[in-house]
């Protein structure tokens, strides 16, 4: 005995403009907790090194 599955139903359409502008969104935060996260890198480098010099 052999079941047959039935058939794949038909998904929503997708809002192409908005899920750019969602890709959008995320890149901006990406970018924005790159340069704080690199900012604070440098600010402990410099600190870092000026302790090694001091």
């Amino acid at each position: 005995m052999h079941l047959q599955p039935t058939p794949p139903r038909q998904l929503p359409p997708q809002d192409m403009s908005g899920l750019d502008t969602q890709e959008q969104r995320a890149q901006q935060v990406t970018l924005a907790v790159g340069a704080v996260a690199g900012t604070v890198l440098v600010v402990l480098a410099c600190l870092l090194g000026a302790r090694l010099l001091f």
